[in-house]
């Protein structure tokens, strides 16, 4: 006789309760809830392509060239 689906649920449900104590039982549940909705959101929008590091490299290129530009200016002016 193997116990049911049931049975295992009260025994980990104890056990849970025992180990973390009562407080503890909600939070954790939020916090797994995030991480599924997280899960979910990650596999839903994995079409979308990261620019991120491109876009902040042309961003510390053009700085560059801006800084050198009017480094050049202030060397013109003395």
């Amino acid at each position: 006789m193997s116990p049911s689906g049931i049975q295992i649920l009260i025994v980990v449900l104890v056990f849970a309760v025992l180990f973390l104590g009562p407080s503890r039982i909600p939070g954790l549940g939020k916090s797994l809830g995030q991480a599924i909705r997280g899960f979910k959101k990650g596999l839903s929008t994995d079409d979308e392509v990261d620019v991120t590091e491109s876009v902040q490299q042309e961003k510390i290129d053009g700085n560059e060239q801006v800084t050198q530009t009017t480094s050049e200016k202030e060397k013109d002016k003395v």
